[in-house]
């Protein structure tokens, strides 16, 4: 084997050596393989692999001879490799493979994928790289893939504490208080009442996984403290190029278990439109990862909650090394192999101002060439994504090479932009593409509007929770609404009627419900709802088309019909149709996948005076059934 040399070889201690010092810091990394296992060292920490099938059965750090959760039977692991390998080895840095490769005979026993699982250590980094290379070849049956992963379940006797974000760490429940006795569960498994748990201070709180989801953009890194020892064992991901749905597509990270994730594909908050669906014969090949499991420790007696901030600054030195160079699979490109693309994105809206306006903080990104907005729903090839700086510049940087469309959308206003042109991206390209114009969705003068558009439903309002399943963790929090059964608040708040806003008067911060839900009866049934929006005209332009457009953040198997006067027109004036399969009501999000409905309203349909637009949602079959909206906003006729 030739020397690797690299200049980021060791991104885990380039410029912030690991929170441990242990004597053997420096010592260069060993593999020893048996008939059951392979073990690799490098002094600061050792992992055990089972052999061949690749599975993760033990983490020797700090003391501790196993970090994971040494209950878990080793059969009960995930996908098994069946043939190992050494793909590299020297003192500075070993990779090793797990490979289960399909052949015909697997056909309705196992998917139809080869999978290579890598395993990366380097020498005086604390912690680990794992990543996945799957291939679907030519010939082969069609299938879908509906979510994978890489899952760590950790000691239950030592984490108790997890973090993911500034403002979202806790001491968690332990698994048994999720199941009876000590657990009750509530309206679907994930969430359950803590009626007895182990630790009393979390008497009376709501333990729920979905609870702890995360925006992929945000979702960099997570993970789990034990206090004694005081140890950090945390999940790193440094880029979302492998993730599927754009930016804004919601995961989980760590929860009860102790366990903790790296989703690499999932349907969560977007329902069956993100799950790949093979052709036969179909060539399909990815790279998953790598991902950074980083442990670090506590030598000095400090708050071991400040392992969370090292953490931190871990997570921006693995994204700084992307993409890694010491990944050694040919399938996945180095920062020679990849390309750059640049420019200005500008927003032209006539009736806002007779000047191109600056895409502030735009999202722009390329996902494989598709129709406009479909980058939410992709979900076989790579993604790339930046925020575009306030003059409307972006540069999108490490581009796996190949063929994409530009998209981009920008808050504060509705729609999406793609760039008609397909963009080939090859080896070391850097491409300038100039200054690009979004002409957003406009056909006339803003009568009036209700929200903001930005994709979310987070400003509208969001009742405080039942007392009874509270998580305290989201008292007074920016995400209130990650608290548990706030779709049964509605009918509270709304005793004898639906929501009716009046344009000018009401405030949608308080007045406008966060989701428009099925009304709850005593008989444990559900009625449909249907709210109201009152507005005044002084003057009808009755041969003219007025536009009323609709962003909805979220849809889950609902319907919006839409009627204009008439509250009692048998066939609306508009109907989405049934939409949507997000769950986000279930799953305390605040969006799933964006629509946007563009509505032509005949003049004729309104009066002076004052009007009113009943939207009605009639699937009433679950409490889960509904909307949640975006924006709202009614154009007077072009010209006017």
């Amino acid at each position: 084997m030739g020397k690797l040399s690299c200049k980021n070889l060791l991104p885990c201690c380039m410029g912030h050596p690991p929170a441990t010092s242990p004597a053997g810091a420096t010592a260069g990394v060993s593999v020893k393989v048996s008939d059951r296992y392979v073990e690799i060292k490098n002094g600061i920490f050792e992992l055990t692999l089972s052999n061949p099938d690749g599975i993760v059965t033990g983490v020797r750090y700090n003391g501790v001879d196993n970090l994971m959760e040494i209950l878990n039977k080793e059969d009960n692991r995930g996908i098994k490799g069946t043939e190992f390998r050494i793909i590299y080895q020297d003192e500075n840095h070993a990779e090793v493979s797990f490979v289960r490769t399909w052949d015909p005979s697997l056909e309705g026993k196992a998917v139809p994928l080869n999978i290579d699982k890598r395993f990366i250590v380097l020498r005086g980094c604390s912690g680990f790289y794992t990543y996945g290379i799957y291939e679907h070849q030519e010939g082969w049956p069609g299938f879908s893939l509906g979510e994978t992963r890489v899952a760590f379940k950790l000691r239950k006797d030592k984490f108790h504490y997890m973090a993911l974000a500034d403002d979202r760490q806790r001491i968690m429940p332990m698994p048994e208080d999720r199941v009876p006795p000590r657990g009750q569960q509530l309206a679907y498994p994930e969430a359950v009442l803590l009626v007895d748990p182990i630790n009393p201070d979390l008497r009376g709180e709501v333990d729920d996984k979905y609870q702890y989801s995360c925006e992929d953009q945000y979702n960099n890194v997570h993970g789990w403290i034990s206090f004694d020892p005081p140890i950090g064992f945390w999940q790193i991901t440094p880029s979302d190029e492998f993730r599927t749905g754009g930016p804004v597509k919601q995961n989980l990270t760590s929860h009860v278990g102790p366990t903790m994730l790296a989703m690499f594909l999932s349907g969560h908050y977007a329902g069956d439109d993100l799950t790949p669906k093979f052709l036969t014969g179909e060539y399909w090949k990815k790279v998953h990862g790598p991902v950074f499991m980083y442990l670090n420790s506590s030598w000095d007696g400090s708050d071991p909650t400040l392992l969370w901030e090292d953490a931190k600054v871990q997570m921006m030195i693995e994204k700084e090394s992307w993409p890694y160079c010491f990944a050694l699979s040919d399938d996945f490109q180095k920062t020679e192999q990849r390309g750059c693309i640049s420019g200005r994105l500008l927003v032209r809206d006539r009736y806002l101002d007779d000047a191109d306006l600056y895409a502030t903080s735009a999202y722009v990104g390329l996902a494989l060439p598709g129709d406009v907005g479909s980058w939410q729903r992709e979900c076989k090839g790579y993604q790339f994504w930046c925020r575009a700086e306030d003059d409307g510049s972006f540069c999108i940087r490490n581009i796996v090479a190949g063929d994409y469309n530009l998209y981009a959308w920008v808050p504060g206003f509705i729609g999406d932009y793609k760039l008609d042109a397909k963009l080939t991206i090859s080896s070391g390209d850097d491409i300038y593409l100039g200054d690009l114009v979004y002409e957003p969705p406009r056909d006339g003068p803003t009568m009036w509007e209700i929200g903001i558009p930005d994709r979310s439903a987070s400003e509208f309002f969001v009742p405080d929770p039942n007392p009874n399943y509270v998580n305290r963790l989201y008292i007074n929090h920016p995400d209130r609404f990650r608290q548990y059964g706030l779709w049964e608040r509605y009918a509270e708040l709304y005793p004898d009627g639906d929501l009716v806003y009046t344009i000018g008067q009401s405030d949608y911060t308080t007045d406008w419900f966060f989701a428009q839900v099925n009304r709850r009866t005593d008989q444990s049934t559900y009625q449909p709802t249907t709210w109201q929006i009152k507005f005044n005209l002084d003057s009808v332009s009755p041969n003219s088309t007025y536009k009323f457009r609709v962003a909805l953040a979220s849809s889950a198997n609902a319907e919006l019909q839409v009627r204009f006067n008439d509250q009692d027109r048998t066939a609306p004036h508009f109907t989405t149709g049934l939409i949507g399969k997000d769950n986000t009501i279930a799953r305390h999000g605040i969006h799933g996948l964006y629509w946007l409905f563009n509505i032509d309203v005949s003049g004729a349909w309104l009066v002076q005076g004052m009007n009113t637009i009943y939207l009605k949602q009639p699937r009433n079959q679950s409490p889960f059934q509904g909307l949640m909206y975006d924006y709202l906003r009614m154009e007077g006729p072009s010209g006017s």
